[in-house]
């Protein structure tokens, strides 16, 4: 039997993998709190940002691509229109076939440099659908690899994630060209 610890109760044996930049996601830190752009809205802020700060990968004329700041896997990225719509049928049909343009291109893109066995390609419309930021529309592209659905994320709610943000903008936005 484990003796308890400074009398915090008794070890459960487990390991503890630390995510604290987690934390800011969870409590919600950067989310709007109405539908308004602006100042309110990370991804009208974002735009004018420096590529590397703002994790831009690519500019479009009326998207661009951008990687997410908390990602499920290395190399998840967002195709957003810089016009801060919330629903997809609010987008012009340039806006439309420009997003699907950089999504082709994004799926290209994180082909070449990190061959992923597959993609998980959507949008989540409206906060009951799961959009963080349900203000403005985006669109997600995760790459998946067999078995990254391991243990880690679905026994322990923690995703290990092997490279800095830093280092997959980089690498993704080079390849980009």
């Amino acid at each position: 039997m484990l003796e308890p610890q400074d009398g915090a109760g008794e070890r459960d044996g487990l390991q503890r993998l630390w995510t604290p930049h987690r934390m800011a996601y969870i409590q919600g830190e950067n989310k709007p709190s109405g539908p308004g752009a602006g100042d309110d809205c990370p991804f009208c802020r974002i735009p004018a940002m420096d590529d590397a700060d703002g994790l831009i990968l690519a500019r479009g004329t009326s998207v661009f691509a951008v990687l997410n700041l908390f990602p499920y896997n290395p190399g998840h990225l967002m195709v957003v229109p810089y016009r801060h719509v919330a629903d997809y049928t609010e987008l012009t049909l340039d806006e439309t076939a420009e997003l699907a343009a950089m999504t082709r291109r994004a799926m290209t893109v994180v082909r070449q440099v990190s061959a992923p066995h597959g993609f998980n390609l959507g949008m989540n419309q409206g906060a009951v659908a799961g959009a963080g930021i349900a203000a403005h529309l985006h669109q997600h592209l995760v790459p998946r690899w067999g078995g990254d659905a391991n243990f880690m994320p679905v026994i322990g709610h923690t995703k290990v994630l092997p490279q800095l943000l830093g280092q997959t903008r980089q690498m993704i936005a080079d390849a980009w060209g």
